[in-house]
Order: structure tokens, then C-alpha cells, then sequence
């Protein structure tokens, strides 16, 4: 996940006080586990990687094995639990799960389309104490349904955001961008504001599930850096003013290297002062986290690298606990992912931001050309921005939605 909000807030001190905070270092004691504890859900969404149903699927972990697992995730210093789906509200026990998760202090996230959230359910939320509830919104109306595939499902996500409000939920908004709904981005920017909404995550396409069937419907390089510089540039005025927002994105850490450039566009004098000092905190960020920092769990029990990896399965937590599986390097794709650098190939071995982006999305590589080493075919630099030279050289690029601009230098 690349925090925008973050860098932005540090840029704004740099800017308000002339010295950049220091550089972050060290790393999470354990990744955080994003658990699809049910696969069922009520919609059947274009873009689910989950390719869930209305319907039970057989073999789900039960309580008493859910709660096996916590107790090990708990032992092995993982930080964070988001429980999600398929639609997580739709488990029997998940506020069960829930309250336990809490009680052993996870910080725990909920994930979830909304359209179950109604008053009674808003106050089980809001009782469980969940520490953060995400809600899915592909577009503005129309559009949203379109993608849901029920009609009202906009009305009744946004519903649920309001009365999750009203009960002091922190909530988010999450977005995945494709070229079907790259419209409505500004539309849903300014609908967070007017809801009082406290976070946005905007997620690129990845080649998984049924968005692994849709690819070839997937935003278009200029289309994603647009979509970026309004991010940003949302993120930026937000930290200036002060603004208690947060803007984040996931599944293409190429966006790291892009602040960069963006930086160098918008604030060129500030880029000058500080482009050294940011790229050092990107840097200790270090990109994608897949088999790393984060990890996945699905409603089987099989451990994955992360959410867009389920048809690599790296064991089962019925038979191996999740600590053991995560830290068997024998496992050669879990071996390659935690390796630094990665063994990477194509443009991503010879980027100038290898150090920053840390190869980027590897499953969309082995989606697209059956090896997960290959150069990722979601990185939307081109050749100019990405460069040949080493970490700390200059590059002169020019970037590739804002033709007929003067050239800029960006640290490379």
C-alpha cells in the first residue's frame, strides 16, 4: 500500500519549516493478514478476484480453527487483521471473530461492499469496535451498479458509509480504477469530502479472478497517470490546509517512483530542496510487500502471497501453522519475494527505481506471461522515466501525459 497522505504531510513540513522529517526505518513485526473468511457474498461484482457467488462454499475454516489461527498470528507478531470476503458480514460468527481479534489487540479492519449495512447492523459494527471499515464504490450511481450488478447497490453502500459515520466508524472508500469507470474518480474524490468520509484507496486493476477475465478493459497508461496527479494533487492540498484525510493506493508501486516525478512537475522548487530526501523515504518504504509485509488467508485455510495470488498456494493453515508457511523460504516464489533485490527481469531489472518500486506487481507479470520474474506490464513509466542509471544518477525524462512541456531532472 503506498500512503500517499504520508509523504505529502512530511513534504508540507519540509515546506512549512525547511528541514524534511527523517527517514522511517525498521519494519512491521509481521505482515498483515487479509483473511477472506467467506467466500459467499450477495453480489457478483466484474472485478472480483474472489469469483464469489450467493451461495455456501464447502470446506470453510470453522470458529474454533479461525480461532487456532489468531492465536498464532498473534504469537508471531502480525499487527493487523482486515477481514474480508466475499461479503465478511454475511459469516455467522464474524463478530465473534471480531471481538475476539480485538480482545488479543489486533488492529482490525472490516471489508465490505455495504449494501448488508443497515441501522441495527451499523450499531453491531460500531459496538465491535472495529478499528476501521472499508466500503467499495466503483463509480457514482449508475456506473457503480453497473459493476455491482444490482440495482440500488450505490445507494445502499453510500447508506451504510452515513450511518457508519454517525456512530464515530472511522470508514474508507475503495476504488478500483478500470477504463469503464476512470470517469467518475473526480465525482467520488469529491463525494469523500462532502461525506466527511476519513480515508480513499484507490486500487489499480490487477490480473486476478475476474479481473484477470477483464483485463483487456483496463484503464490505459495515460488514463492511470491522470487518475495519479489528481491523487496527488488532492493529497497535497489536503496536507497544506491541514486537512485530517487519507489518500492510499495498492497493486502498482510504480506510483512511488511517479511522486517523484510529480513532485518535479508541481512543486519544482520544493522537488530542488527536498527530491533527495523523499526519494530517501521512499526508499525505506521499499515498494511491493507481496509474500513480505503483506499476506493472505482464504475462506479454505490455503496461504497466500497476497489477495491477487490465489491460484499459487504456498500451504494450509489445517496442516502447517501460518508461521511456519510464511517463513519457509524453500517455497521458490515466496523465496524470490522476499529477496532484496528481487530477481526480476525485463526494464524492472535495469529501473533506476528498483530500490523504490521493488519490482512492482509480480502476479501481474505471471498472469500475463507465465513467469513471475518478468517485467510487469501494469508499469505505466516509460522507458525515459524509468531510466538505466544507477540509484542516486539524474534523469532527464519527460513525461508521457504531459507532452509539449520543458523536460524535468528527477532524482533518480
Amino acid at each position: 500500500m503506498f500512503r500517499i497522505s504520508h509523504f505529502m504531510r512530511d513534504l508540507a513540513q519540509a515546506q512549512r519549516t525547511g528541514a524534511y522529517p527523517p527517514a522511517r526505518t525498521g519494519q512491521p513485526p509481521g505482515p498483515v493478514v487479509i483473511w477472506n473468511l467467506i467466500r459467499r457474498c450477495n453480489l457478483t461484482c466484474a472485478h472480483c478476484y474472489a469469483l464469489s457467488a450467493d451461495h455456501d462454499y464447502a470446506g470453510e475454516l470453522t470458529h474454533d480453527e479461525v480461532c487456532t489461527v489468531m492465536e498464532d498470528l498473534k504469537a508471531f507478531r502480525v499487527p493487523v487483521l482486515i477481514l474480508s470476503g466475499g461479503e465478511p458480514l454475511m459469516r455467522p460468527d464474524l463478530f465473534r471473530i471480531a471481538e475476539r481479534a480485538k480482545a488479543m489487540r489486533f488492529y482490525v479492519g472490516l471489508s465490505t461492499n455495504g449494501t448488508l449495512i443497515d441501522a441495527p447492523m451499523a450499531d453491531r459494527v460500531a459496538a465491535t469496535g472495529f478499528d476501521y471499515v472499508g466500503i467499495s464504490l466503483d463509480g457514482i450511481a449508475a456506473t457503480h451498479d453497473t459493476f455491482r450488478r444490482l440495482a440500488g447497490a450505490f445507494e445502499r453502500s453510500l447508506d451504510a458509509v452515513r450511518l457508519l459515520r454517525e456512530r464515530g466508524v472511522k470508514v474508507g472508500l475503495r476504488y478500483t480504477m478500470t477504463a469503464m469507470n476512470a470517469h467518475d474518480l473526480p465525482a467520488l474524490l469529491q463525494l469523500m469530502r462532502d461525506e466527511q468520509v476519513d480515508k480513499f484507496y484507490f486500487s489499480h486493476l490487477n490480473y486476478a479472478g475476474r479481473g484477470n477475465i477483464h483485463r483487456a478493459k483496463d484503464a490505459r497508461f495515460a488514463a492511470t497517470r491522470d487518475a495519479l496527479d489528481l491523487l496527488f494533487d488532492r493529497a497535497w492540498e489536503a496536507a497544506r490546509a491541514g486537512r485530517d484525510e487519507e489518500y492510499v493506493t495498492g497493486n502498482n508501486d510504480a506510483d512511488g517512483p511517479w511522486l517523484l516525478h510529480w513532485l518535479a512537475r508541481r512543486e519544482p522548487a520544493l522537488h530542488a530542496q527536498f527530491g533527495a530526501a523523499l526519494r530517501a523515504h521512499l526508499v525505506a518504504w521499499g515498494g511491493n510487500s507481496s509474500g513480505v509485509n503483506v499476506a493472505n488467508i482464504d475462506n479454505l485455510g490455503h496461504v497466500h502471497p497476497d489477495t491477487m495470488w490465489w491460484h499459487h498456494d504456498l500451504g494450509n493453515v489445517r496442516e502447517r501453522p501460518f508461521s511456519a508457511i510464511w517463513s519457509d523460504t524453500t517455497e521458490p516464489l515466496m523465496a524470490g519475494l522476499k529477496s532484496r533485490p528481487r530477481p526480476v527481469q525485463g526494464r524492472c531489472a535495469s529501473c533506476a527505481h528498483l530500490d523504490i518500486c521493488g519490482g512492482n506487481t509480480r502476479v501481474r507479470a505471471q498472469q500475463v506471461t507465465g513467469n513471475p520474474w518478468a517485467e510487469d506490464p501494469g508499469c505505466y513509466l516509460d522507458d525515459d522515466e524509468i531510466g538505466t542509471a544507477t540509484p542516486g544518477e539524474r534523469v532527464t525524462v519527460t513525461p508521457f501525459s504531459h507532452r509539449g512541456r520543458t523536460p524535468v531532472v528527477v532524482a533518480g
